[in-house]
């Protein structure tokens, strides 16, 4: 009976320990099982919610690519350390955010209202996120701040460079300005790498080669605990790279004399290197100076400047259009000799009018020139004779087909936003806007280059540059070469030919002598009498009714090149025009004289006014100066 006992006693005890170990296995299994979900199945999920509670990552504002001028020998744009001034709400005790925003914006001198907009309506819910409440601020106030930093909780400061733009005035169209990144720009530039806080370029070759310039951010990265709190004082860095620096072809030598020569003018000019498109100056009047959009007021210098009449961001050289006038009568030579459609030995009568479609139209030297070939009608501009050919010898759509073999209503491809392609009318064009058929005073109008023709100083520069080239344009550009933040050369521009045409090189070579020959002897002579190199060219007086200004008003244009003697290589094209809003003086012709003789003579414009008589003259004279050709 005892061993039955002892026998039924060893088999609840096996069965307790076998209960035990299913019991123990389960549980290991169990833990192996969550322990799996947790670091496979869910480890990338935990981990970075583990990164997200254990640290905090502030950026470092990577600085923007300078940029040089065509001889990279000094900046026209840096970067000068400045300070951005941060709150973070939960840092403040409870009570005090009114306080120490009102204390805070006094040292900034901004108003209070202006911080509060920088938060959430209801303040009292704490963050630990820093918000920004002013960039820019120079380490003087910076100082301010840093002595009173016990009655400012909640504030802290960061460097944060601010583009600094050391040469102002007209080079201010091509370079451009940066500002803060609006709402539609980020829509667009998301996937880029843009972010809410990005600063941009928005005008000219800071909003050109932005993503060039923008550089990569650097990262501070501190460890805290689940609400936010600062555990390690060390920081992890991550450096920010600096962006590409840009060298410009513009040459700032040039840039200043041509500024000068164009004076205070409402008006336009270019230097063109026609053999590749470099542009060694680009000058539009008024300017304005792009450090305002920085500085502590900039908000009532921009709406004065955006209220202005003469509209100082327009770049006038590639961004507005006018009629081309008589300096379309280049084309039309080309055209005339390309076609054979005249002798240029046969003569046509000038009385200085022409009855045609009952209306009479009146050559701008009312009592004529009397009998002109072609080299002479072009030296003397003369209406009436391009009135003849254009209508009997061309008609409207060969004039239209050469215009745009000279780029005219075609896109200037530069490097730089905004640029105008203009107007090249023609019959079904003028159907189509008007619902109007041409008509033979419409083709009055185009010869001379008047009427719906409208374009940019640029494309008559490269007009210029196609007769000089005898029949190709390169496109003009800003970028000469890109650097490296060492300084090395990664990338430089190389020519592109934009227009090429089949013209015969005998054409262009007469059309270079007759150009040549309105200098030495037609509406150019008395501008350019000392011209310090031999020069080609061609003169225009554009007639508009524009609003504003008296009846009868014309905007002063001239093109020229030069040396006339020299290599393509050597040679430059200059494009002026002057618009009707000023005095008349007709001025577009010294200007231009003046930018040849600073240039070839090494001179400033001071010293290039004092070689010529003849400018100083018509300054000390305008009243005298009557409408030319």
């Amino acid at each position: 009976m005892k061993q039955f006992h002892n026998s039924v006693d060893e088999n609840e005890q096996n069965l307790k320990i076998t209960i035990i170990a299913i019991i123990i296995f389960l549980t290991f299994i169990i833990y192996a099982v969550k322990l799996y979900s947790l670091q496979v199945v869910g480890g990338s999920t935990y981990r970075r919610q583990s990164q997200i509670i254990s640290s905090t990552t502030r950026l470092i504002a990577a600085q923007r690519g300078e940029i040089y001028d065509r001889n990279a020998s000094f900046p026209l744009v840096i970067n000068t350390d400045s300070f951005a001034v941060d709150m973070t709400t939960a840092e403040i005790p409870d009570g005090y955010y009114d306080t120490v925003a009102a204390r805070l914006a006094s040292f900034l001198g901004i108003k209070k209202s202006d911080i509060d907009k920088k938060f959430s309506s209801n303040r009292a819910k704490k963050s630990y996120q820093s918000v920004e409440v002013r960039s820019g601020v120079p380490f003087s106030i910076i100082s301010d701040i840093a002595e009173n930093i016990n009655d400012l909780p909640g504030v802290s400061w960061r460097s944060k460079p601010v583009r600094n733009y050391v040469e102002i005035g007209s080079i201010s169209h091509v370079i451009g300005y940066v500002g803060n990144i609006t709402k539609d720009e980020l829509k667009v530039l998301y996937n880029k790498g843009y972010k809410e806080d990005s600063i941009i370029g928005k005008m000219g070759i800071e909003k050109q080669y932005d993503s060039l310039m923008q550089g990569t951010n650097g990262r501070e990265i501190r460890t805290v605990d689940a609400k936010g709190h600062v555990i390690s004082d060390v920081p992890i860095i991550e450096a920010p790279e600096m962006g590409k620096s840009l060298v410009l072809t513009i040459d700032m030598r040039i840039q200043e004399l041509v500024e000068k020569a164009l004076g205070e003018r409402v008006g336009a000019a270019v230097v063109l290197r026609p053999y590749n498109g470099e542009v060694l100056a680009m000058v539009s009047y008024p300017f304005y100076d792009q450090n305002i959009f920085s500085s502590n007021d900039a908000a009532d210098k921009l709406a004065k400047l955006v209220n202005d009449a003469n509209q100082p961001f327009i770049n006038r050289v590639i961004s507005a259009v006018y009629p081309p006038a008589s300096t379309f009568k280049t084309i039309m030579t080309t055209a005339l000799l390309s076609e054979n459609a005249i002798s240029p030995a046969e003569k046509i009568e000038c009385t200085g009018k022409i009855e045609y479609g009952g209306r009479t139209f009146h050559c701008h030297q009312l009592w004529g020139h009397g009998y002109l070939d072609l080299k002479n009608a072009l030296a003397q501009s003369c209406d009436v004779y391009y009135w003849v050919t254009g209508r009997d010898n061309l008609g409207v759509d060969k004039i239209a087909s050469y215009a745009k073999e000279f780029g005219f209503g075609e896109s200037l491809e530069i490097d730089l936003p905004g640029a105008k392609v203009g107007t090249l009318p023609t019959p079904a064009w003028k159907e189509k806007t008007f619902n109007n058929k041409w008509n033979g005073g419409d083709t009055f109008n185009m010869s001379i280059g008047q009427g719906y023709t409208l374009v940019t100083p640029m494309h008559v520069a490269n007009m210029m540059a196609m007769v000089v080239n005898s029949g190709k344009i390169y496109k003009p550009h800003i970028l000469k070469d890109v650097l490296d933040s060492s300084g090395k050369v990664i990338s430089s521009t190389q020519p592109e030919i934009l227009h090429e045409s089949n013209i015969d090189n005998s054409v262009w070579k007469e059309v270079q002598a007759d150009l040549r020959y309105m200098i030495t002897h037609g509406t150019a002579t008395f501008p350019f009498d000392r011209a310090i190199v031999k020069l080609a060219g061609k003169t225009g007086t554009a007639e508009t009714n524009q609003k504003g200004i008296r009846d009868k008003a014309w905007h002063s244009w001239m093109v020229a090149y030069g040396p006339y003697d020299a290599p393509v290589e050597d040679q430059l094209v200059v494009a002026v025009i002057v618009e009707a809003v000023n005095v008349w003086e007709w001025w577009a012709p010294y200007a231009t004289n003046l930018i040849f003789q600073g240039i070839f003579g090494n001179q400033t414009y001071e010293q290039a006014l004092a070689a010529l008589p003849n400018v100083r003259y018509v300054l000390n004279n305008r009243e005298k100066v009557g409408r030319q050709e």
